[in-house]
């Protein structure tokens, strides 16, 4: 799976052009990603991809890195073991190709801010 052409606003994922916010599972599946408060992530915002058992988790905090994380969500994710970064989205797509075929990692992506 190969995340690509993103600019402020989509990303596409193996060719097909996504304009909304996105998660991108380790089975290659894609979702829609919605946050309960919008510019922030809390553990609540991650139940799909936890369901998947990733090693890692990339989140793409916005064009500008908007989005920030809850520290009850770093915590969470610490607690399980799961490696996190957040980088802002264009980071965070080029850091998805690269540590995917290596690892289980889900992308969550915020697309826009």
């Amino acid at each position: 799976m190969r995340l690509s052409n993103y600019r402020f606003g989509s990303v596409s994922v193996d060719g097909v052009v996504y304009t909304e916010d996105i998660q991108v599972l380790p089975d290659g599946k894609v979702r829609s990603w919605w946050r309960k408060e919008g510019h922030r992530v809390l553990p609540e915002d991650l139940s799909e991809a936890l369901a998947a058992n990733p090693e890692l988790i990339i989140i793409g905090t916005g064009y500008g890195g908007r989005v920030k994380i809850a520290e009850e969500t770093r915590k969470l994710l610490a607690e399980r073991g799961i490696e996190l970064l957040a980088l802002k989205t264009g980071e965070a797509v080029e850091a998805f190709n690269e540590l995917s075929p290596k690892r289980r990692a889900c992308a969550l992506l915020h697309l826009t801010c």
